[in-house]
This record gives C-alpha cells, sequence and structure tokens, in this order.
C-alpha cells in the first residue's frame, strides 16, 4: 500500500493533488509521483514572470517574494523575519521593505504596524498599508509583478510630516553572509560587499534621532545626547549585488537616488540595506522601485537527505527523509555505501525511495535503512547527492551529552570566573546585583513590574546576598527562575534516575572559580544542582520569594557581547555618587541588574517542586542546603495555596493562568521527600481532573499537556497501587492518538513548531514524555518515539541535515546566538531552536548568521532537557 498523507498545511502542489489520497499496487508508484509532480505547475519556461500564487506571496521557478506574510513583532520590534522578503534558490535573501525611520535601524527602533494587506492575484498585486502610531504617520506599499521582477511603490495620503523629513525612506535589507566575498556595481561602478564593517561614520545629536522603544538607546553616549550615523558605502540609481554569482544576483532601478549602507557599524547583527528617502512635499506615489531577482532557467532545489549525524545503534531503525523541490522527480532507489579502513566505499543496500507527500512547500520521501547493523562508518547516495558519513555501532550514544554538561554549562555559570585550558571564557560578573526594579515598567525583554513590589525594598534600593549561584539563561546574561526550575528539576532526575557522576570539572564556590576539563573528585552534577539552588534560596531568603527575573536595566547593555563581567562595572549603586564616579567599593553608575518581584503563584509552586527535589540530591552533599530546600519548599507551597485561596497574585496574565495546576509538581516532590501522606492524597485527587481537561491543538497542545501531566502522572508510578496504572494506561493509550496523528502531519513524525521560536525544545520534550511513556507502558508506547525525537535533533528534520547540538555529529551547527555570536562561533554542546517557520511555509535554520535568536539561541532549559534525553536513549539502548 502506498499512501499519499495528507497534512493541513497544504503547498501549493499539494492542493492540486486532493483526490490523490489513496493509491495501491507498485504498477501505480510512477503514475503517483508523475500526478505528483506534473500537477504541481507547468514546467518552468525561460523569462518567467512573477505569480501571487494561492499562499498570497509571489512566486516562480528559483525565487519567491514575500510581503508582508509575516508582520514585525510588537515585543521584541524587529526580529529580520517580517516585512518584503526574497527566497531566492531556496534562500532567504532579504528581509525588512518598508518605510522605515533611520538609515540602518536597529532591532529596538520603531517598526511599523501592519494596518491592511490586500491581495488582488488577478493584477498579481499586494497592498498593505502601515501605521507609526508613535508618530502618527501611515503610508501604503504597492507591490505589483512587473516584467521578469516586482515594481515597489509607496504612497502617501499627505506629505511628509516635518519631524519625518529627511529620516523616513523605503528599506530593504539584505542578508551579509549571502554576500560575503560577492560585488556589486552602483550605476556601473564597483565595489566589494565588506566582510567586516569598516565604513566611515558621523556622530549626530540626540535631537535628530527618533528614540527606540521606550526612550532607550542603544548606543552607550556616556552621558552625551548622541549617535552614531553611517555613510553610505554607494549611491546612484541603478544597483546591481553579485552580478558574478548567479544564485544571489538582484537588479534595483529608481528615479530616486538608491543608497547601499552597511547596518553592522551600528550593530553586529545589522544587514546590508538599500535605501531611498521620501520626498518632503510629495502625495501619492512617492517613490517607485524596480526589482529583478535573478532566476535560474530550470531552476531544482538539491534533495535534503536527513538522517542522523551522529548514528545509529545496530538494532535502532533507520529512516532517512527526503526532502525535495516540487518540481524535481523522485527517484526510485537510495543506496548506503560503508566506507573500510581502506577509503573504498563499498555498496551495503540498495533499497526503495518510498513517496511519503507533501508537507509545506516541499514533497518528501522515505528510505528504510534498518536492516545494515553492522557497525562501522556509512554514507548515502540519493541520484548525485552523497552525505558526509555518520556511524552505526552500539555506542555511538555514548559521549553526546559531555559536550553540553563538561563545557556549555560551565561557560553559563553566573557570578564565577570560568577558565578552560589557555582560555578565559568570562570573570567573575555581577557581584553588585541586584537592585529592585521599579513600579509600574514595561522591560525591553518583556519583563514586567507592577504597581507594588511585592517586597520590602522599594524601588532601586539594593537587594542584598543575590551575588550567588545561577546560570545564564541564554545568549544573554539574565536569571530566569523558571528556568533555573526546569534545570534543576532535570539535573536531579540524571542523579536519582540515571546516577549521572561524571567529574570533569573544578568548580569551587569560595574562590568563585570553575576550571574545565579539570576533575575536582566531586560528581558535577551536584555541584551544578548545588550552583543552582544557591540562587533560588537566596531568592527566597533575602527577597521573600521566586522572582520572575534578574536582568540589566539598559538597553545599551542588554546587548552587550563579550566578557560577562564587563556588562556592569562590577561595583553596587551609590546614589549619592555622580555617573561614573566611583570611591573603590561603590559607583554612581546606575548599571546594576534590576529584580522584577511581582510575586507569582505559579512561580512559586514550581519553584517548590524544585527545592523538594533537590534537597534529596543535595543530602549528605551539602546537608544545610539541602535542609533550607525542603524548608524553603514547604514555605512556598503553603504561601502559594493561600494566595490562590485569596485571589492574591501581581504577576503577569499568562503565569496566573499557569498557577492552577501547578501544585500537581510540587505535592508529588514532597511526597517524595517526606513520605507524608497527605501530599500524595492531594496529587491523586487533582491528577485526574487536569488528565481530563480538553487539550486544545492536536499538535502543540497535547505536547504542553503531556509536559505538564502525563510526566508527573508517569513519575507517580512507583508510588501507587495497580488500580492507579491501570487507569493512567487509558490516558497513555489516548495520548499514542496524537503520536499517531502526528506522523501523519509531518514527514518526521514529531511536533515541529509553527510558532516564532524554534521548535527543538517541544520535540526534545515529547521525546522525554514517549521514554518515560514506554518505559511505564511498553506494550503501548514504542521506543522508535523516542529516538525519532533525537533523530529530528541530529539532522532529520527539514531544511538541511545538519545536527542542532553545537559540535555534536559529524556535520553540527558552526554558529549560535551565544555570547561570542559575534565571532560566528558555537559553546560546544549547546542546543539551538532549530527550524523556525516563516510564514505561510518556509522553515529556516541559518547557519552563517548568528544572530537570529528564534534559529540560533541556546538556552539552559532546553540543554537541560537535551541531556536528560541523552541518557534517556542510553538507558534505551543498554537495556
Amino acid at each position: 500500500m502506498t499512501k499519499i498523507v495528507r497534512s493541513k498545511n497544504l503547498s501549493l502542489a499539494g492542493k492540486r493533488v486532493q483526490t490523490f489520497q489513496r493509491l495501491s499496487g507498485r504498477k501505480k508508484f510512477l503514475n503517483v509521483i508523475l500526478a505528483l509532480f506534473l500537477l504541481s505547475g507547468s514546467l518552468p519556461v525561460l523569462g518567467q514572470a512573477l505569480k501571487v500564487n494561492e499562499l498570497e506571496y509571489f512566486e516562480k521557478t528559483g525565487v519567491n517574494i514575500m510581503v508582508f506574510s509575516s508582520e514585525y513583532n510588537g515585543m521584541f520590534f524587529d526580529e529580520k523575519t517580517a516585512a518584503v522578503e526574497i527566497i531566492q534558490h531556496g534562500v532567504r535573501t532579504s528581509t525588512g521593505g518598508a518605510v522605515r525611520l533611520q538609515n540602518t535601524p536597529e532591532q529596538w527602533d520603531l517598526v511599523p504596524k501592519l494596518i491592511d494587506r490586500k491581495v488582488v492575484s488577478e493584477n498579481n498585486s499586494i497592498e498593505v498599508t502601515l501605521r507609526y502610531d508613535e508618530l502618527d504617520f501611515e503610508s501604503k506599499l504597492l507591490v505589483t509583478a512587473k516584467d521578469e521582477g516586482i515594481e515597489i511603490n509607496v504612497f502617501l495620503d499627505e506629505p511628509l510630516p516635518e519631524k519625518l523629513q529627511g529620516k523616513a525612506g523605503f528599506n530593504l535589507e539584505f542578508l551579509p553572509s549571502a554576500y560575503f566575498e560577492k560585488m556589486y556595481l552602483m550605476d556601473g561602478k564597483p565595489g566589494t560587499f565588506p566582510r567586516y564593517p569598516s565604513s566611515d561614520t558621523k556622530i549626530e545629536p540626540g535631537s535628530n534621532k527618533i528614540h527606540q522603544f521606550g526612550g532607550h538607546t542603544t548606543f552607550d553616549n556616556r552621558g552625551k545626547d548622541e549617535f552614531i550615523v553611517p555613510f553610505p558605502l554607494a549611491s546612484g540609481n541603478t544597483l546591481v549585488m553579485a552580478p558574478e554569482d548567479t544564485e544571489r544576483l538582484i537588479k534595483i532601478k529608481s528615479e530616486t537616488e538608491l543608497m547601499l549602507f552597511d547596518g553592522r557599524n551600528v550593530a553586529q547583527n545589522g544587514w546590508y540595506i538599500v535605501r531611498s528617502l521620501l520626498p518632503s512635499d510629495k502625495t501619492g506615489k512617492v517613490l517607485s522601485w524596480y526589482l529583478e531577482p535573478n532566476a535560474i532557467d530550470n531552476w531544482v532545489r538539491k534533495p535534503v537527505i536527513g538522517f542522523s549525524q551522529v548514528g545509529y545503534v545496530p538494532d535502532q531503525e533507520k529512516v532517512a527523509v527526503i526532502e525535495l523541490d516540487k518540481n524535481d522527480t523522485l527517484l526510485k532507489t537510495a543506496t548506503v555505501f560503508q566506507v573500510n579502513e581502506k577509503g573504498n566505499y563499498v555498496e551495503k543496500l540498495k533499497g526503495e525511495v518510498k513517496v511519503w507527500g507533501d508537507y509545506l512547500r516541499y514533497n518528501y520521501a522515505k528510505f528504510d535503512f534498518s536492516e545494515i547493523e553492522e557497525p562501522g562508518i556509512y554514507c548515502i547516495q540519493y541520484g548525485d547527492q552523497l552525505t558526509n558519513t555518520f556511524a552505526i555501532g552500539p555506542d555511538v550514544f555514548d559521549e553526546i551529552w559531555q559536550p553540553t554538561f563538561d563545557v556549555w554549562f560551565p561557560v553559563q555559570m553566573d557570578h564565577m570566573q570560568v577558565n578552560e585550558a589557555y582560555r578565559t571564557w568570562h570573570g567573575e560578573p555581577y557581584k553588585d546585583d541586584c537592585l529592585q526594579a521599579p513600579l509600574n515598567h514595561q522591560h525591553f525583554d518583556g519583563y514586567q513590574q507592577g504597581p507594588t513590589t511585592d517586597t520590602k525594598y522599594k524601588p532601586f534600593e539594593r537587594i542584598p546576598g543575590m551575588a550567588v549561584g545561577g546560570w545564564f539563561d541564554a545568549g544573554d546574561f539574565d536569571i530566569q527562575t523558571g528556568s533555573h526550575n526546569s534545570v534543576i528539576t532535570d539535573f536531579v532526575g540524571l542523579w536519582e534516575q540515571f546516577g549521572v557522576d561524571r567529574d570533569q570539572t573544578y568548580i569551587n564556590q569560595e574562590t568563585r572559580y570553575v576550571d574545565i576539563h579539570r576533575p575536582d573528585g566531586q560528581p558535577d552534577i551536584l555541584q551544578q544542582i548545588e550552583h543552582g539552588v544557591l540562587n533560588l534560596v537566596a531568592q527566597v531568603e533575602n527577597i521573600g520569594h521566586p522572582v520572575r527575573g534578574i536582568i540589566v536595566p539598559n538597553l545599551h547593555q542588554y546587548h552587550h557581547l563579550g566578557d560577562a563581567m564587563t556588562e556592569t562595572d562590577n561595583l553596587p549603586y551609590n546614589p549619592n555618587l555622580k555617573p561614573f564616579e566611583t570611591d573603590g567599593v561603590s559607583s554612581g553608575t546606575m548599571d546594576d541588574r534590576w529584580a522584577f518581584t511581582n510575586r507569582s503563584s505559579f512561580l512559586d509552586y514550581q519553584t517548590a517542586a524544585t527545592l523538594a527535589a533537590a534537597s534529596r540530591a543535595l543530602k549528605a552533599y551539602n546537608n544545610e542546603l539541602a535542609d533550607k530546600c525542603l524548608k524553603y519548599a514547604v514555605k512556598l507551597l503553603n504561601e502559594a495555596d493561600e494566595a490562590i485561596k485569596n485571589n492574591v497574585d501581581n504577576s503577569e496574565n499568562w503565569m496566573r493562568r499557569m498557577a492552577r495546576g501547578a501544585d500537581l509538581s510540587t505535592v508529588l516532590e514532597l511526597y517524595i521527600t517526606t513520605k507524608e501522606q497527605k501530599y500524595l492524597d492531594r496529587f491523586e485527587e487533582k491528577l485526574w481532573t487536569i488528565l481530563d481537561q480538553p487539550t486544545g491543538n492536536r499538535d502543540f497542545g497535547q505536547m504542553f499537556f503531556a509536559s505538564r501531566s502525563l510526566n508527573p502522572a508517569l513519575k507517580a508510578i512507583p508510588y501507587m497501587d495497580e488500580a492507579y496504572k491501570t487507569k493512567l494506561k487509558g490516558y497513555i493509550v489516548k495520548y499514542k492518538e496524537s503520536l499517531e496523528a502526528m506522523e501523519e502531519n509531518n514527514p518526521y513524525g514529531v511536533p515541529i513548531s509553527a510558532s516564532g521560536w524554534g521548535g527543538s525544545g517541544m520535540v526534545v520534550n515529547a521525546a522525554i514524555t514517549n521514554y518515560h511513556a514506554h518505559k511505564a507502558f511498553p506494550d503501548v508506547i514504542d521506543k522508535k518515539y523516542v529516538f525519532k525525537g533525537l533523530n529530528f535533533i541530529f539532522g532529520c528534520h527539514p531544511y538541511s541535515n545538519i545536527s542542532f547540538v553545537n559540535a555534536v555529529g559529524t556535520k553540527s551547527k558552526r554558529v549560535a546566538y551565544g555570547n561570542n555570536r559575534a565571532d560566528f562561533t558555537t559553546i560546544a554542546g549547546g542546543i539551538v531552536p532549530g527550524l523556525l517557520l516563516l510564514k505561510p511555509d518556509f522553515f529556516e535554520n541559518k547557519d552563517d548568521w548568528p544572530f537570529l535568536w528564534g534559529e540560533n539561541e541556546v538556552t539552559i532549559g532546553g540543554s537541560a532537557e537535551y541531556i536528560f534525553l541523552s541518557h534517556a536513549v542510553l538507558d534505551l539502548v543498554s537495556n
């Protein structure tokens, strides 16, 4: 039986083949493929014009142009994933494309809001209305297919306001890494796209600038009201980009002057920008560009052969997923070669490639090579594509977690100097932690402080005792308590369930010193649990309760890259001194991090669960801290119960919604620690009500439901009777239905995120749930659902086949959004978010540009879960 599986997100090709639901018989195989690809569109023709397709973007062979398919993000402003975007020969090379207010706008500069979007397919045009509410200014953008490109016209109903004259212009941004080592022609004059920003700049008074979010500035002006303005690299009326590269060649023509800027002069994450200023005294059509991206005749994207870069254990299911351009023709077979000790490629299997169907913009097929079990080095050939090598062997997973645990987590340790051989990753940072955040404040990173502090401290008052423990949350340097809870809980699980006692790191809390690759005679896992717990306990002791987060107050600090020790002056703020004045022990510079302290019942419950679990792990290692953990866990549970009862919670809306039901893990952990029956009774009383709640969206909702409810339910099995396990099995059977539905939803059979953050974390979390479910109910949940998650992370995923874990696997991520991202490098072991879906149908994970955090930012929570999943797989392999 050959099955064309339908996805919810139908591509243009998929919408035209809905009659082909099920076809049987090998004789029909070629007919199915022929129908699938012929019906996906006409054969490409020379000089093909762009047309608005059924997914409402411009398309022709080799080129797509999206016009506000995605909007600017109100939370993080310009994420470089919105407005007018060009996908040229399978690579997104441009973003932006709107009226902007700076030559080289930064992330936090004002962005226009999309008011209206109209698609007129018969005219091959898309019109959008954009508005700056802050300036009461609107513009219209009309993009129309013309010749072999598009015409971009800007319309104004009213003349440009005086305060925007010389500032408002149409910008289109181009990815620097796509044009490195390439040239351009401006009115026929050649120039080179600089590898590193080095063009001229000038300083202008702050009064000339349209201010950034909340009146902040990303420029550390040391008290001077001024900002940096780059000069253009070139100006003229006709720009030809990369004329020597047919895949990147783009022509732009305008009667209004075109200016080419390098945005990296102002910010390392800036792009090359083409810009034309709007005239001061016109209405109606005020600007017109003709833009023509080159399209290679009959271009077909090369297949992507998805497989695990780490490899496979001998008896594991081994299925490569082949991603195909919709104009490609599926080949009948693929081949597996073994590379022997003489360097010869020996054919081991030639097998059938089976069609799966379409998913988003591509078609998919699968190649099963599970029958190969002999340990060795292998590669896969499909057509003229030969993959890099990978391993098959019983020990391929043994060391996959070690870079994350031995390198990445030590580098993230806050309040410590961290050294590795000849390299110092960072000095001891944030000795000046921390100040109470001011009232009614919206922070640029999403934190909020409400009308009260929920503490005994006044705004900007020092909170003592907080310069201890914790990890940098991600590529920035804040403390996020929720993430700490997740990490510590996973680390306790590693200690209790898998007995992880590796010692490869020297950690000394007295001297605040960490040395990587230097054993010190203590299990690293206990030292890391201790390090995280020290900050949680400090919050409860000195603030009174767990807090949402601790973060720098200034935007010019927040984008800091490099040694964390230099993000502040490391001296406590002294209001009696002038800015940048110091008496040697304090400073008049208010650069100290702020604690956002509105109390959250959800965070109280979550932290109580974490501390209850940590108290067990720390027993006999640090008894005093273990006792504090248990005492504060009980305290937080009781106080959260009281807050829920009295409906008192000043936290953010989403946290208030999460609070009810958050006590499930708390009472279970307290029971496991204390064996007091009252906690277990409360757990079981509430569990079934929560499990019976509707889960919403089948993809995301089911997995989120599983992580919050099924995991503690499964963890409780050893402490319950047989009737409990029998009842729980019914929910696991229901959960399996969602796993089977996932296999029909996409060819990888895992929950792939469609949000603004890549979905690696969701995939790993689901695989962990599947592990627990398999261990408890192996007759219901097959272990393949665990391996699918790990295979996806290691390369069996859309867009590319690289491992999403830095330095793990034969071919892994080369760049990541860490604190060293300006160097275009990684910290070994970090797991990136992975695939970002750019609406409506384009998955992306750039490995030549680290600054897209939704694709490349590593977090402590995701990395700890990855370590746990690695040990779950090792457990399955060993058994």
